[in-house]
């Protein structure tokens, strides 16, 4: 391995090996909350600092990048296994209460059309 390589040449940690290290004693301390929270603290700063075109145009060369890399019987594979969980969460529906899923689309929608009137 040429990080082991280069350690063994000069006796300092590579920046790849310190950062993996880092990482690793971060995982031991935190747990899945540290996670979430830090993600939705990013995902905010993200939506402040990035208008609607910019979701677009990232979505659109995430969507290239995939059709570039899957064939026909990939999406057909996966509109399948999202068309049976659909209808999974409609039988189990019966509380009458909104799905989590639901929720953050329509949330999502209502943030968006509250940015277009901004």
């Amino acid at each position: 391995m040429m990080a082991k390589n280069d350690r063994e040449k000069n006796g300092k940690m590579t920046v790849e090996e310190a950062g993996r290290k880092g990482g690793e004693a971060t995982a031991e301390n935190h747990g899945r909350e540290f996670y979430q929270e830090i993600g939705r603290k990013g995902g905010e700063a993200t939506a402040e600092n990035h208008d609607k075109e910019f979701y677009q145009e990232i979505g659109r060369k995430g969507g290239e990048a995939t059709s570039e890399n899957h064939d026909k019987e990939f999406y057909q594979e996966i509109g399948e296994k999202g068309g049976n969980a659909r209808a999974e969460q409609r039988d189990d529906d019966s509380d009458g209460k909104m799905s989590r899923e639901e929720a953050g689309r329509k949330g999502g929608e209502a943030r968006a059309r509250q940015r277009e009137d901004d």
